[in-house]
């Protein structure tokens, strides 16, 4: 294991055992899901008789979506455990000891790729429970993973955004712009084909969409899996991009120092 990988782990570490000390984050965190998924699915569970569903039960079809949100909001909001080492000093004390910078900051995106699988396998057992199938062995692994790849896209922008900045309410007012226009411009609610053309011609650059596309693909009757290794390859590529964003923001927040 080289040294850079070792100490991301450690500082990811470092960061989880901060969060099982306040479990009851995880637990907020997966309130609004858990509204949308036991509600919202019954209340609406006779839309799959609209054209686009393929005979899909609503569980079913919301399950990897609701995942997605869950992960996509995470990732937005990670920033914030950022500017709070900021306002602590605690990232000025890692600056002193030999970790490497890009350590400091990928363990943040890590951790909150991590989190958002947690999230993810809590969501999907809870659909098993009303019923769905999450696509069997596979879709759970598909689903987890395109949920903790989004995560870590967004999770790279919002910590990015968060060395910049360095201000909580601009960390607040970031998240909300980034977060519905994402959220509303995909799939996540409702099948792609009762969206209007020109929303679907827009989601096709969307992150979230690729992920939502990649999770629920495993539930549909023929699932295309050369689909899934599409949308998966692109949102490791976000990922990867982000990533360098906010390394490139650390860099810029060590100058100012």
């Amino acid at each position: 294991m080289s040294v850079g990988v070792a100490q991301t782990w450690y500082m990811m570490g470092r960061q989880l055992r901060n969060l099982m000390r306040e479990p009851i984050w995880i637990v907020l965190m997966l309130v609004q899901p858990m509204f949308w998924l036991l509600l919202y699915s019954q209340l609406f569970r006779r839309i799959v008789d609209l054209p686009g569903f393929e005979g899909l039960d609503y569980v079913d079809f919301l399950a990897p979506g609701i995942v997605i949100m869950t992960a996509f909001f995470s990732g937005t909001w990670s920033g914030m455990g950022m500017l709070q080492d900021v306002e602590r000093g605690v990232l000025e004390r890692f600056l002193a000891t030999p970790t490497r910078r890009s350590a400091l900051v990928f363990s943040h995106v890590v951790r909150n790729a991590v989190q958002s699988a947690i999230q993810a396998l809590i969501v999907l057992v809870v659909a098993l429970a009303l019923g769905a199938t999450n696509g069997g062995p596979l879709g759970w692994i598909v689903i987890t993973l395109a949920g903790a790849l989004v995560a870590a896209g967004f999770a790279g922008i919002s910590t990015g955004i968060a060395l910049l900045t360095r201000k909580e309410a601009t960390m607040i007012g970031v998240a909300n712009f980034i977060g519905l226009p994402l959220l509303f411009f995909s799939s996540i609610l409702i099948a792609q084909a009762l969206i209007p053309k020109w929303m679907q011609d827009l989601s096709l650059a969307n992150p979230v969409e690729w992920a939502v596309r990649a999770a629920r693909e495993p539930v549909l009757p023929d699932t295309a899996w050369g689909d899934i290794g599409l949308f998966l390859t692109l949102l490791l590529a976000f990922a990867a991009a982000t990533g360098v964003f906010a390394t490139w923001a650390f860099r810029a927040y060590q100058r100012s120092l």
